[in-house]
């Protein structure tokens, strides 16, 4: 029931934009404004605003959160430096992800948690559960608007409303400033698009300000506010998980290619476990794939080879607007995981070739 929905900051803002309304992760938030093709297409090529402000932010500070955050997360926090982030998972003891999530350090002893929306309070319980130290948490997921301006012109458009050097910030730093006439808005070059572009954290008491500016600032580069539907595409077509398709509690990081952010350099959660796996190798691996038929997979879909034997599942998938044809995520036996091997998506009963890609579909 829709009574149970969380709403953002800017809701009745999207209804007048005259967004399609969906409930996702707990939240009713924008699906599309006018076409998740022509919306895609806005980010790829110009500039898009998405309101992801249903995303949790956990503040975690104090002379000991670093430690418990090297116990939680599958990569190497000591690495981060005040303004820098970090990509990183919260290993389970079974082998799987609790969630993916973004660490920034704030200060010295303060690090920002971004998480998934619909893992919030799940991962809240679950860092709270490894507190064994008492650092001091903060959950301010429902204080906190979160925009992603994205696209090859996001620092055209945003650069009007700042003194902040945007053009100087590299990928996964962030400066903490003022724009639009708002204090201390994180200004964070990430996203989820692979489009370019930055993520914009602002109290939600500062969050239709800033909207209003951004959209009247983007005018002339025909600014469009984009939803749900094609942040999806989008993130597809760089081959990014999303948490509950492509990753969840019985993917494990080395299966999904997240090796990258799993390091063993340090102790963390099942961190033997997940080495010993390293060691042995996976079983199956989730790989990109490229419909060479016409067909459109979709998550939940069998994975065949030549031999009719099944091989796996689609996690992810869609039309990609900028290719044109149908392209998608999946788990595969380790055999068949190799570039440019054949495999057969069973669409309606009917086993539709495609190929094997190296990931990202779109390069940058």
């Amino acid at each position: 029931m829709d009574t149970e929905l969380i709403s953002i900051a800017l809701e009745a803002k999207h209804k007048e934009l005259g967004a399609k309304m969906v409930p996702f992760a707990g939240y009713l938030m924008p699906l599309q404004y006018t076409s998740v093709v022509q919306e895609h297409k806005t980010v790829r090529e110009g500039v898009g605003i998405f309101d992801v402000s249903h995303m949790g932010e956990f503040i975690l500070k104090g002379p000991k959160a670093l430690d418990l955050i090297q116990k939680i997360s599958s990569n190497d926090a000591t690495k981060l430096n005040v303004g820098s982030a970090q990509y990183s998972c919260m290993p389970n003891e079974k082998g799987g992800v609790v969630d993916d999530l973004i660490i920034y350090k704030l200060e010295e002893e303060e690090y920002l948690l971004v998480v998934n929306a619909s893992n919030i309070e799940k991962d809240w319980n679950w860092i709270q559960s490894h507190n064994t130290e008492k650092v001091e948490m903060i959950d301010r997921s429902n204080e906190i608007s979160l925009f992603a301006v994205q696209g090859p012109l996001a620092t055209k458009v945003l650069q009007q409303l700042t003194k902040v050097a945007l053009a100087d910030i590299p990928y996964y730093t962030f400066v903490i400033g003022e724009i639009a006439g708002i204090q201390n808005v994180i200004i964070s070059a990430t996203g989820y698009t692979g489009a370019g572009g930055f993520e914009l954290y602002v109290p939600n008491t500062g969050a239709e300000k800033l909207w209003d500016a951004i959209l009247d600032a983007g005018k002339e580069e025909n600014i469009q506010p984009i939803g749900l539907g094609a942040r999806d595409t989008l993130r597809l077509e760089m081959g990014f998980c999303l948490y509950g398709n492509d990753i969840d509690d019985t993917t494990s990081p080395l299966e999904a290619g997240l090796g990258w952010i799993t390091k063993f350099t340090k102790p963390f959660i099942n961190s033997k476990a997940l080495q010993q796996q390293k060691e042995e190798g996976i079983t199956r691996r989730l790989v990109g794939f490229e419909m060479i038929e016409k067909g459109i997979p979709r998550a939940g879909y069998k994975i065949y080879d030549e031999k009719d034997n099944c091989i796996g599942n689609v996690t992810s998938g869609s039309q990609s607007p900028m290719l044109e044809k149908g392209i998608g995520l999946g788990y595969v036996t380790i055999s068949h995981a190799k570039a440019d091997n054949s495999v057969f998506i069973e669409i309606r009963n009917k086993r539709v070739e495609a190929i094997v890609k190296k990931l990202p579909f779109i390069k940058k």
